[in-house]
């Protein structure tokens, strides 16, 4: 299968809960994607302070999002159906979101972490995979639901593969 990640280095995100990644599968009856990692992190201080963070899907309206390309891991596959966009339509992604969409958010895993470590969400067994098959009505979101203390320097990605 052909895999893919969105990731970035360096964010400033803004003040406000924020969808750090967003990844809608392209329409039917092309592919679905598995998501199989996700993680965030921010180097900006050495303060100790803890964050939530969310994997979600969301349904129309979408956040606003500032365009970002999948790059592949394996050199030798073609590039990802999904590309860069800003209003989370199916079959784009996006980073740093502006503005979050009305669209309801479902809860996949919920979870917090001391920004001092980061994070990392990697599924431990086959059934842990979240999939979202093509032409599906949701997106997939790497979510912070509570605005970070320290709202610099962030780096976060999601890899998923297309199937």
């Amino acid at each position: 299968m052909r895999e893919f990640t969105i990731s970035a280095g360096g964010i400033t995100l803004a003040n406000q809960a924020v969808t750090l990644v967003f990844i809608n599968p392209v329409a039917a009856p092309n592919v679905g994607i598995e998501i199989i990692r996700a993680w965030a992190s921010q180097s900006a201080n050495n303060t100790s302070a803890q964050q939530r963070v969310q994997l979600v899907t969301q349904v129309s309206a979408f956040p606003t999002l500032v365009s970002a390309t999948p790059a592949k891991i394996k050199r030798h596959d073609a590039i990802s159906l999904i590309v860069g966009g800003t209003a989370g339509a199916a079959g784009t992604c996006g980073i740093n979101a502006s503005a979050e969409g009305a669209g309801a958010k479902a809860i996949i895993v919920e979870d917090s972490f001391n920004v001092l470590n980061g994070w990392e969400w990697k599924p431990n067994m086959e059934s842990e995979i979240i999939e979202l098959p093509a032409g599906s009505l949701s997106g997939f979101g790497l979510h912070f639901p509570v605005a970070p203390a320290t709202l610099t320097n962030w780096s976060f990605g999601v890899t998923f593969r297309e199937r």
